[in-house]
């Protein structure tokens, strides 16, 4: 039997309502799915949100981060519940690395993120920026709410060193978003590459967990049967 608990975890400036068309493809395919609504203030408060969720499961689990979430995932994918990460355009750290470190020197050429610089250690997005960067081809109205509904990212989120990678002792998945703006397209292969990553692209911007739930969706169920293929 393939397995059947999917986990889903955010990235920064959003929240968990985001997989909503994620979570209703993987749902009608007979997947139980939780989404972990994790703070995005610090790392190690996100990795025990997601052991949170995965204490509650009654089987073993995928595990799916996004963007941020992929630092998430691969600290909290060492939970024995877990058995598979996907990583859908996310961050794939290795140990000692963190979001900080990895964006620190952004490929010639890349489009930067339009971070703000940070108060009282909380950052943000620029708002005009967020539809071009994060969202590009989510509908404009869609896009406008979650530029004006972020959630703010702790600096401890973005600084927050993996201790101990996952990926190295369990199977991943990684989606490659082509059009991303945020994680250059060219960064994620090479943590999909380093991680030996079952690796799947498709065109999409950051936020194709919105605007291609199907094509996410996809990737998680090829991880969940994979396992038992």
């Amino acid at each position: 039997m393939a397995i059947k608990n999917i986990v889903l975890v955010h990235g920064n400036f959003v929240d968990g309502s985001g997989w909503q068309g994620v979570y209703e493809h993987l749902t009608a395919d007979g997947y139980r799915v939780a989404v972990v609504q994790n703070p995005t203030l610090s790392l190690d408060g996100d990795v025990a949100a997601a052991r949170q969720v995965l204490d509650r499961l009654d089987g073993p689990a995928v595990l799916v981060g996004h963007s941020y979430g992929g630092a998430v995932i691969t600290e909290a994918g060492n939970h024995p519940g877990v058995a598979a990460l996907v990583y859908i355009t996310a961050f794939a750290p290795d140990k000692g690395e963190s979001v900080s470190s990895l964006i620190a020197n952004p490929p010639p050429g890349a489009s930067v993120p339009p971070i703000l610089p940070p108060v009282n250690g909380l950052l943000f997005l620029d708002r005009d920026k967020f539809a071009a960067s994060f969202a590009a081809d989510v509908p404009a109205k869609l896009a406008a709410f979650m530029a004006n509904s972020q959630v703010p990212a702790g600096l401890d989120a973005l600084n927050g060193a993996v201790t101990e990678p996952a990926w190295r002792s369990k199977p991943s998945w990684y989606l490659v978003a082509t059009d991303d703006r945020m994680i250059p397209p060219v960064a994620q292969r090479a943590m999909s590459e380093r991680a030996k990553s079952t690796v799947t692209e498709t065109p999409g911007s950051h936020a194709v967990f919105v605007s291609r739930p199907a094509v996410v969706a996809a990737v998680i169920s090829q991880a969940a049967q994979g396992l038992h293929g």
